[in-house]
C-alpha cells in the first residue's frame, strides 16, 4: 500500500513539475512576444524546397529607388474646423454645439513636377481650412487644392517652388505580380519612412467604399500604417507605380495588406483637373455583371473569366459598334479583363471619345469590335445642363400662383421626370424641387452647379409634392 501511495505521489509531484515548467516557458514568450494566442492563426508544417534557382531577393537593391524618391515625398498637414450643430447650440449654449473645434489631420503626398504639383488622396485633404507641406529637409510651404476625385480618392494640390525632387510616372499596367515595390511616406508622423513589399495582386476590390469608389487597387504586403495615405508606391526604378491609399485591419494598423490606386488611373485623374477642372469619366456603353458560378450554370456557358454584358446602354458606343446582351468582355486593348474591377479600372484610364478594341465571347467564339467610349450621357461633351436634364428631368421655376400657394420664394417644377431614383420613389411631374444637398434653388443652372459640385456622390432632394407634404428621396450624382 505504501508502495502505490509513494507511486501516486511521485506522479502528481512529476505532473506538476512538467506542468510548471510549460507554463513558465510558454507564460515568459507570451510576454515577450505580447500576443494573445486566441488571435494567432494555426500553424502547420510546410513543405521545404530547395530553390531551382540561384537568384537571391537579398541582391535586389532598393537604396537607388529610396534614394531617388524620398525627397520627393511629402508631409500634408491638414487643418480643419469641424461642423456645429445649430439646434444643440440653441438650447444648451455655444460650446455644446460638438463643431467649431480645429482638427489637424496627416498624411502624404509626391511631388510629380519640378515647380510643386503634388498628388495624394481625396481624403487627405478633404475638409481643409488650411494645408501646409513640409518637405524632407524641413522646408514648409502652404498649398492650395487645385482640384479632386472622390470616385478614385485622388486628389492634386499645389506649392509655389522651383526646381523641386520629383518623382516620374510609370505604366502600372506592366507592373507584375510577384514584383518588388517600395511604399515611401510618413506612417505616426515618422517622416520619410521606406518599406518593402511584394506586389501581391493587381485590380482588387475591396469594397471600402460601398460602392461610391472606383476600386481597382494594387495589392502590396509593404508595410503601410495611418499617414501612408497618399504617399509613393515606386518600383525598384523609383517610378510611381501607385498612390498608397488605404490598409485592410480590425485594428486600424497594418496587419499584412495595403493597397493603392495604380498610377495610370492617378495620372489621368490629374491631367483631368489641371485641363479640365473635373473628372472626366469615360463609359463602355454596358451594363456590367460578374461572372459566377451561378450566371455560368443559367447562361450554360463555358467560360467564367471575363465581364458579362448584362445588357446595353440606349445611346452608348458598345450598341452602337455591334457588342450584344450575354457577349463576354474577355480583353481590351490587349489588356486581358478577368473581372469586373480590371474593366472599371481600364475605362478610368480613358477620356470620352477615345476608340478601344474590345474582344468578346460569343457563343464561345472571339469577336473584336471598335468602340467609341462616351461620357455618362452618351455623348463625347457635356452640355451646359445635361447632368439637370439627365439626372433629374425638365426644369423650370416656379410660377408666381405656386409660390404664392405655398408661401415660397425659391423652387423649381418639374415638368418630366427622367431620374430613375425619384421615380422609384413616386416623384411626379408637377412636384415642385426646393433643395438639393441641402442648398435651395432659385433657376435651372443653381440645381447644374450643384449637381456638378456633388459628382460621385449620393445627395438628398428635397421635394414639395402635390398634396403639400415634402419628402426627401435620394439620387446618386454620376461622375
Amino acid at each position: 500500500m505504501k508502495k502505490i501511495i509513494s507511486l501516486v505521489f511521485a506522479s502528481i509531484l512529476g505532473g506538476a513539475i512538467a506542468l510548471g515548467t510549460y507554463v513558465y516557458v510558454i507564460g515568459n514568450t507570451e510576454i515577450i512576444n505580447n500576443t494573445e494566442t486566441a488571435n494567432q492563426p494555426k500553424v502547420v508544417q510546410a513543405n521545404y524546397t530547395i530553390p531551382s534557382s540561384s537568384y537571391a531577393a537579398e541582391a535586389t537593391d532598393f537604396t537607388k529607388a529610396a534614394e531617388e524618391t524620398v525627397h520627393a515625398v511629402v508631409h500634408v498637414k491638414n487643418v480643419s474646423v469641424s461642423r456645429s450643430n445649430p439646434l444643440v447650440e440653441f438650447f444648451y449654449g455655444a460650446d455644446a454645439g460638438g463643431g467649431g473645434k480645429t482638427t489637424i489631420g496627416t498624411g502624404s503626398g509626391v511631388i510629380i513636377s519640378p515647380d510643386g504639383y503634388i498628388i495624394t488622396n481625396n481624403h487627405v485633404i478633404r475638409g481643409a481650412k488650411e494645408l501646409e507641406i513640409t518637405l524632407n529637409n524641413q522646408r514648409s510651404y502652404p498649398a492650395e487644392v487645385i482640384g479632386a476625385d472622390p470616385t478614385t480618392d485622388i486628389a492634386l494640390i499645389k506649392i509655389s517652388g522651383e526646381d523641386l525632387p520629383f518623382v516620374s510616372f510609370a505604366n502600372s499596367d506592366n507592373v507584375k505580380v510577384g514584383e518588388w515595390v517600395l511604399a515611401v511616406g510618413n506612417p505616426f508622423n515618422l517622416t520619410s519612412t521606406v518599406t518593402a513589399g511584394i506586389v501581391s495582386a493587381k485590380a482588387r476590390n475591396i469594397n471600402i467604399s460601398g460602392g461610391r469608389m472606383i476600386e481597382s487597387f494594387i495589392q502590396t504586403d509593404a508595410a503601410v500604417n495611418p499617414g501612408n495615405s497618399g504617399g509613393a508606391l515606386v518600383n525598384v526604378r523609383g517610378e510611381l507605380v501607385g498612390i498608397n491609399t488605404a490598409i485592410t485591419s480590425q485594428t486600424g494598423s497594418y496587419v499584412g495588406y495595403s493597397f493603392a490606386v495604380p498610377s495610370n488611373i492617378a495620372k489621368k485623374v490629374i491631367e483631368d483637373l489641371m485641363e479640365f477642372g473635373d473628372v472626366r469619366a469615360a463609359y463602355l456603353g454596358i451594363n456590367p455583371a460578374e461572372l459566377n458560378a451561378k450566371v455560368v450554370k443559367e447562361l450554360d456557358l463555358n467560360q467564367t473569366q471575363g465581364v458579362l454584358v448584362a445588357d446595353v446602354t440606349k445611346n452608348g458606343g458598345a450598341i452602337k459598334a455591334g457588342i450584344e446582351k450575354n457577349d463576354i468582355i474577355v480583353q481590351i486593348d490587349q489588356i486581358k479583363i478577368n473581372k469586373f474591377s480590371d474593366l472599371k479600372g481600364f475605362l478610368s484610364t480613358k477620356r470620352p471619345g477615345d476608340v478601344v478594341n474590345v474582344t468578346v465571347l460569343r457563343n464561345d467564339k472571339e469577336k473584336e469590335f471598335e468602340v467609341k467610349l462616351s461620357n455618362q450621357f452618351g455623348k463625347e461633351t457635356i452640355d451646359k445642363l445635361d447632368f439637370s436634364k439627365n439626372l433629374l428631368g425638365n426644369l423650370e421655376k416656379i410660377s408666381k400662383k405656386e409660390a404664392a400657394k405655398y408661401r415660397i420664394n425659391y423652387g423649381l417644377q418639374l415638368k418630366s421626370v427622367k431620374s430613375p431614383f425619384l421615380l422609384e420613389e413616386g416623384v411626379k411631374p408637377g412636384n415642385i424641387i426646393l433643395k438639393l444637398a441641402e442648398e435651395k434653388v432659385y433657376d435651372v443652372q443653381d440645381a447644374e452647379d450643384i449637381l456638378r459640385k456633388n459628382k460621385g456622390e449620393w445627395i438628398i432632394v428635397q421635394i414639395l409634392n402635390s398634396e403639400g407634404y415634402v419628402e426627401y428621396p435620394r439620387i446618386y450624382v454620376s461622375n
